[in-house]
């Protein structure tokens, strides 16, 4: 009976939400980072990023330290987590400035992309998303961007040039 019990959660844990994520989707981002960008004065600033898997390995945890420039001791983390029922991934933001941002996103092509919409100060909806693209396994490039029309145009804000430790 117990086996029995056992198998039938098994098969149901899909239909819960409980999937496995899909496989490999966000491996290229697991690992140690050093990090480079240029600060808004064009002077170069770095930091790290430690990224790996927990909870079984269903949830990629980020930790995300500035060491140089304007953000020097900027500190977040995140979660990432892949929702079998939406199909999609879902990561929560928090630092040590009170931030906390949520998005949802996927693979597109050779990018990988996480966006979200909230509410600007003018009332009307803003865009953000993240960009993971010219990816190969010793780097790639994270793009943090931001829309003001419903995606219809992007303004880069932040580039960072990840190479693994």
């Amino acid at each position: 009976m117990k086996t029995r019990c056992i198998t039938l959660l098994l098969l149901a844990c899909p239909l819960l939400g409980f999937a496995q994520m899909p496989a490999a989707e966000l491996d290229f981002w697991l690992g140690e980072w050093n990090l480079r960008w240029q600060d808004t004065d064009s002077t170069e600033a770095t930091g790290t990023n430690s990224i790996t898997r927990t909870l079984n390995g269903q949830v990629i945890s980020e930790h995300y330290q500035s060491a140089t420039g304007k953000s020097a001791g900027f500190e977040g983390r995140s979660w990432s987590v892949f929702d079998a029922a939406s199909q999609r991934w879902k990561q929560t933001w928090v630092d040590n400035q009170g931030g906390y941002l949520d998005f949802t996103g996927g693979k597109e092509g050779d990018t990988f992309v996480f966006r979200r919409t909230f509410t600007g100060k003018n009332g009307k909806p803003v865009q953000q998303q993240m960009r993971f693209h010219d990816i190969h396994t010793e780097r790639f490039t994270w793009d943090w961007m931001r829309s003001d029309d419903e995606g219809q145009h992007w303004q880069l804000i932040w580039r960072i040039f990840y190479t693994r430790r």
